[in-house]
């Protein structure tokens, strides 16, 4: 009888190991596109081995068997990672300088909004392309109290998966189309300055406004993936949930390498190449213009200062973020078939970065006074009105005393 019985429990203990040995056959690392996530598998709930010690407990007891539970993924993450996380970089540095930005982003861009929108007449293609670039700028800031409240919670997502799909596909939508609206602006200066008498049919409020929504359509259609794509994710060792920041998606790192390389390539690198040769091409015109010609000097150093603007702005703002949104990508996948480990320093600098990259909704106001003389006059004109008021004022007062 005793060698009957000891037969099922053989058999239950061969089960067990050889669900253990199953499980650590599955320990293997889980693909992610930012921070790395790494899973391993392990039961939920451990046989307690006191039910084989007695017979009559084990097959008598009137009390609920344990049961093999099946395997569940227990999530980890670098150490590198956690401090990032966890740190006074994404913590605090990082949403005051967002408080910052937006403070003084949103009211600037709103006047200029209001000011292009019903102040302009007749509107002229520069101030077409610098009325949706303030758009651009407005939205951005309008997003942005809620990436301050990440990061403040200590990078804890709160305003729900469909929320964060919005405010990180803007976040990319406002980086690019600021940089092909500027594209725009760049031609449209070339234009103007080198033929100005052949593009008259092409510079037109008309042809304006279509390049406009064209460039607010494919920067768009260059966001619609991480809209479709899930960017929250719950990290049981800090108990927050993050936003974009940690995500993992195993099948289909090929198709985010693909993207990304695209997106930086199309919507960055490609309109970067076009402003450098549209705004070298127009100071080269300005400098060949005879010295005796009417307002040479003003338009060459109008020129030079906005293509030094543009210049800056590129180099602070866009250039390091896309630079390293494309070195970490091509970083993850070979260190991923090397090492089987991901990359996290070079997503911890491209997050400080894209915080930095916000100071192109502070920059565009000078792309404004400097790229549309319809600007600079209605600027004089409030000035001079409220030189005008103020001189007013104070004759009246001086009366009344």
């Amino acid at each position: 009888f005793a060698i009957k019985m000891s037969c099922p429990k053989t058999l239950l203990l061969a089960l067990v190991c050889a669900r253990a040995s199953l499980a650590a056959a599955n320990n293997d690392s889980s693909i992610v596109r930012t921070f790395a996530r790494f899973k391993t598998s392990v039961t939920s709930e451990p046989i307690n081995l006191d039910y084989l010690d007695d017979d009559r407990d084990f097959y008598n007891s009137t009390r609920s068997r344990p049961h093999v539970v099946a395997n569940s993924t227990r999530w980890r993450i670098s150490e590198e990672a956690l401090l990032f996380l966890t740190g006074p970089v994404s913590t605090v540095l990082m949403p005051s300088f967002y408080v910052l930005v937006c403070v003084i982003s949103v009211p600037v861009n709103l006047c200029a909004l209001l000011t292009f929108a019903w102040r302009i007449r007749p509107k002229k293609p520069a101030a077409i392309y610098m009325l949706n670039l303030a758009c651009a700028d407005l939205l951005f800031g309008a997003l942005l109290p809620f990436k301050i409240s990440y990061h403040f919670s200590g990078n804890n997502w709160i305003f729900g998966p469909i929320m964060c799909r919005v405010v990180t596909a803007a976040f990319y939508w406002n980086m690019y189309c600021s940089v092909l609206l500027i594209a725009c602006i760049s031609v449209d200066r070339l234009l103007a300055v080198v033929y100005p008498i052949a593009s008259l049919a092409w510079r037109s409020p008309k042809n304006a406004t279509i390049a406009c929504v064209a460039m607010w359509i494919l920067s768009f259609t260059g966001s619609v993936p991480l809209v479709l794509s899930e960017q929250t994710f719950y990290l049981r060792e800090l108990n927050i949930t993050t936003c974009h920041d940690v995500q993992s998606v195993q099948e289909l790192i090929w198709h985010y390498k693909i993207y990304f390389i695209a997106l930086c390539c199309a919507l960055f690198f490609l309109p970067l190449l076009v402003t450098v040769v549209s705004y070298a091409q127009v100071i080269w015109s300005l400098s060949r213009l005879p010295r005796g010609v009417k307002g040479r000097s003003h338009r060459r150093t109008r020129a030079v200062v906005m293509a030094l603007t543009v210049l800056v702005m590129f180099v602070l703002c866009f250039t390091p973020t896309n630079c390293l949104l494309l070195a970490h990508y091509l970083q993850f996948n070979k260190g991923l078939e090397v090492s089987k480990e991901a990359p996290d320093g070079s997503y911890a600098a491209y997050l400080v970065f894209m915080c930095v990259g916000s100071l192109n909704c502070l920059l565009d106001p000078l792309i404004y006074y400097f790229g549309s003389s319809q600007c600079q006059r209605q600027l004089s004109r409030t000035l001079r009105c409220d030189k005008i008021t103020e001189a007013l004022s104070s004759h009246y007062k001086k009366l009344l005393i």
